[in-house]
């Protein structure tokens, strides 16, 4: 079953690759552990709350930051979750983009926030990723963790209902949760994502940024997903 799922959300060209967006100061912690991590896992202390600035922080021997929450609009908030439990969801997830355009706007959202910092995007095996980790994966229709710009105008209201396991794709059928492969939005993986090196398939980075020795074969023009 597992086969048949991953092979039918990877089947288009443009999902062949999956797409995590993260800060360059990030990357010497990301090749330290191999690892991607849950901002949860990271920070446990402030579960729910709205981080309203980037947290630079120490992780055992690393530096990290973990982003701010974007603002959700009360209105977006669907009466069966609070605000709180919806956030403290988010936080548990490590979040990759299906699309490279998917990707590109957060890509843009935080170049227009944060123009002097250097930001990377690591490209992985999609088919890889989603079999590897199957069980953990879970998928989104909508970009869950922002606020449409006219949110009482929007369709839906979010909760955690809007998060379909993987190995209950196309066996749901709602208007709360993808249905077909155009319709995920984000992959989102519970915990931790291990095994960075040998999923990883390009790494971009933007401003200057540094990439580690271990992965400068794999280096790729900013401009590449860009232009």
């Amino acid at each position: 079953m597992s086969d048949a799922v991953v092979s039918a959300i990877t089947k288009a060209q443009n999902r062949k690759c999956l797409f995590h967006f993260t800060r360059a100061k990030n990357l010497p912690a990301i090749v330290h552990f191999d690892t991607l991590f849950s901002s949860y896992q990271m920070d446990p202390s402030q579960i729910g709350e709205r981080r309203l600035a980037p947290r630079h922080l120490p992780y055992q021997d690393q530096q990290v930051t973990i982003n701010s929450h974007l603002r959700i609009a009360d209105s977006m908030i669907d009466p069966s979750t609070t605000i709180e439990e919806f956030r403290a969801f988010l936080d548990r997830h490590v979040f990759l983009w299906p699309t490279l355009k998917d990707c590109q706007k957060m890509m843009a959202t935080y170049a227009r926030r944060e123009p002097e910092e250097a930001f990377a995007v690591l490209a992985f095996d999609a088919s890889a990723l989603l079999m590897s980790y199957f069980t953990q994966v879970t998928l989104s229709k909508y970009d869950s963790g922002s606020s449409p710009r006219f949110p009482n105008h929007c369709s839906y209201k979010k909760s955690l209902a809007m998060f379909l396991p993987v190995e209950q794709f196309g066996l749901v059928k709602n208007d709360l949760v993808p249905s077909t492969p155009s319709q995920i939005k984000e992959v989102l993986i519970d915990g931790q994502m291990e095994g960075v090196s040998e999923l990883l398939t390009a790494v971009y980075v933007s401003n200057g940024g540094e990439i580690p020795a271990n992965w400068r074969d794999l280096a790729r023009p900013w401009t590449n997903i860009t232009d």
